[in-house]
């Protein structure tokens, strides 16, 4: 077989802490920042969001964990993207699988670009113009974004970026996260310390942790739960796979598989505290509003709570000691976070590409010109990037038991074997993940789906396609997508593993 001729991808991570910090950039990003807290304040009950926040670690420990240990496993041993390594493990027949979960992750790409776009904005404007003291100021501030062309320019800024820091391969990609993971953690730090400190915080740390246990019997909020944490961590979009590509066979990965995940979920939880502390502490302690009048706040930041991060933690910040420092910092820790994660979206699409037979810059500025053209959409209408979060965001459900599926026709009990017990310094990892991975996931994934579809299909809402967000809008999306990679999986597979494999030391 032909081996490919584009020599980034036999390059390889020059050290542990390289991979450990790249890996550590996929899972946080603004999924954690901006995505968790709006997640947790949509899902929290009156009295708090400690029932979600169970149903959420619960999915770390049987979805994240092992989805994540098997995409590193298939990654190694198949030194490929995600189409080949697919095709590989499962046979060609069911490439389409790979080529589905690289089309959800670069749907999300699509819209989550432009969400970096706007963390780059508001890192200026906090830099450039006085803070907001008002919602009035800070409303204008954020509509006045939206609804000029600046959008479409952050959204190319950012793509530009992350072009330039994967366009040498994982070398680039290894010395931008040297920089950007340890500059995100210390900043996140440092404002979760301030955020705990004023007064009036603990009150948003107890709604944070206080359940309501009867949550936990509707199915949305399971299903927020999964997706979040799939969000989250990265698990099952294909983007560990596409990094343990270039990992040396000598670094063990089952402790990654666990640091990771478990870690990325402390800087949600980091997160969420910082937010939901600032917040309390402002509107209930300082302007005396009552808990339910500020998590209507929390709740109606934007559409969807997309402005909860843009409309009021500068405000937030305007009435903090040093707050104009620490909101310049907090924008600069969001834009660090999205990129971390951005150009991991960008690898993945792009080493698809690669396996293809394009060169590495081919590859890169069709990936970069196809996602900036249908993000465009996203840019200009938060409904419509609603709308794509909504969809593609419950897809990675799909995406993970298409991993275990895969994983399941290899034999789990092998690929275990033969990937992940084979360094005698890494932790062993025993059966469990083999009961877990082929059994929970799938059936897991198949059970939450059959009750969402069940208990949202309300009469008169659900059917409607152009309802952006009916159960069937859902549907028609992913049948769409799903027809046109069936009809094109096989030849999909040929292109791929026609190009060759790179050594596999």
């Amino acid at each position: 077989m032909t081996r490919n001729l584009d020599a980034s991808v036999n390059q390889r991570f020059s050290s542990r802490l390289g991979f450990l910090l790249s890996v550590i950039g996929i899972a946080v990003g603004t999924g954690n920042i901006w995505r968790f807290p709006r997640i947790v304040a949509q899902n929290g009950s009156d009295k708090g969001a400690g029932a979600f926040l169970v149903a959420w670690v619960i999915f770390l420990f049987l979805w994240s964990i092992p989805l994540v240990l098997a995409e590193y496993a298939m990654g190694r041993k198949c030194r490929m993207g995600v189409i080949g390594t697919i095709a590989r493990i499962a046979g060609e027949k069911f490439a389409w699988m790979g080529a589905f979960m690289t089309f959800v992750t670069a749907a999300i790409t699509f819209f989550y670009s432009v969400v970096v776009g706007w963390c780059v904005y508001y890192f200026v404007q906090m830099l450039i113009n006085p803070l907001p003291l008002s919602t009035e100021v800070a409303m204008t501030r954020w509509n006045e974004y939206q609804g000029s062309g600046w959008p479409l320019v952050t959204h190319a800024v950012v793509m530009g970026f992350g072009a330039f820091a994967i366009w040498r391969g994982i070398k680039s990609i290894e010395r931008v996260n040297k920089i950007l993971v340890p500059a995100l953690l210390a900043i996140v730090l440092i404002c979760v310390v301030r955020a705990l400190t004023l007064p009036g915080a603990w009150a948003g740390v107890a709604y944070l942790f206080t359940p309501e246990w009867g949550q936990l019997a509707h199915p949305k909020i399971w299903m927020e739960a999964l997706t979040q944490n799939a969000w989250d961590v990265g698990a099952g979009w294909g983007l560990y796979l596409t990094y343990a590509a270039y990992v040396k066979r000598e670094y063990g990965v089952v402790k990654n598989g666990f640091i990771t995940p478990i870690g990325n979920n402390i800087v949600s939880m980091l997160a969420a505290l910082m937010v939901f502390a600032t917040v309390f502490a402002v509107l209930r302690t300082e302007l005396g509003m009552a808990q339910p009048e500020v998590l209507e706040v929390m709740r109606t930041s934007g559409l969807a709570s997309t402005g909860l991060t843009f409309i009021w933690m500068p405000q937030l910040f305007a009435r903090m000691f040093l707050g104009r420092p620490l909101a310049i910092l907090f924008f600069l820790g969001l834009t660090f976070a999205g990129f971390s994660s951005l150009i991991a979206h960008l690898e993945l699409s792009t080493r698809v590409f690669i396996d293809m037979g394009l060169k590495r810059s081919r590859a890169i500025v069709l990936v970069t010109a196809i996602i900036y053209l249908l993000g465009v959409p996203s840019a200009i209408s938060l409904n419509v990037l609603k709308n794509q979060d909504f969809v593609w965001g419950y897809a990675l459900i799909i995406s993970g038991a298409l991993v275990a599926f895969a994983v399941m026709r290899y034999g789990a009990s092998r690929l275990r074997k033969e990937e992940l017990m084979v360094d005698e310094n890494d932790w062993k990892l025993g059966r469990w993940w083999d009961v877990v991975l082929v059994g929970f996931v799938p059936l897991g994934a198949i059970t939450l789906l059959v009750w969402w579809l069940v208990k949202e299909a309300e009469p008169g809402k659900w059917y409607n396609p152009l309802n952006p967000a009916s159960v069937m809008n859902c549907l028609v999306q992913w049948f769409i997508v799903l027809i046109i990679l069936l009809l094109i999986g096989r030849w999909l597979a040929r292109r791929s593993l026609k190009a060759g494999m790179p050594d596999s030391s």
